[in-house]
């Protein structure tokens, strides 16, 4: 799995199921090593990089035109393959990958990790209904 095989689904459901882990909630990735992680993502290395990697995505959820994310909401990078304590030790090329990493909104974010389409509902219309287009 990387971003150029990601990018190659043109719909935002298909990018999400490409990428989504199915993990459980609560299942732990740093536990107590937390602070590591959190020390990394404050680096200039990691800040250089995020700004480099919103600029490629255009600021859009999973990279997909027409899903920008906005209104208040911070542009999360997501590692498509995640990363580990000894990655982040070991200064891992997987880290800094442009291949492994693509731009999410916190929602879609939290799918991916937990697996439900459900945590997307009403990011966007399926299915066009008349009097859709009607203000109020």
């Amino acid at each position: 799995m990387n971003y150029s095989e990601c990018i190659q689904f043109p719909d935002f459901l298909d990018r999400f199921r490409y990428l989504k882990l199915g993990g459980a909630v609560g299942e732990e990735t740093f536990g107590f090593n937390r602070w590591l992680n959190q020390e990394f993502y404050h680096s200039e290395a990691w800040k250089s990089f995020r700004r480099q990697i919103i600029i490629r995505d255009e600021g859009c959820d999973l990279a997909c035109p027409g899903f920008e994310v906005g209104n208040g909401s911070k542009i999360l990078i997501h590692h498509i393959q995640p990363i580990t304590i000894s990655d982040i030790k070991n200064r891992s090329p997987l880290v800094l990958d442009p291949e492994n990493v693509i731009c999410v909104s916190h929602k879609t974010h939290e799918a991916i990790h937990y697996g439900s389409e459900d945590l997307l509902r009403g990011m966007f219309v399926t299915e066009r209904r008349p009097g859709d287009t009607n203000l109020w």
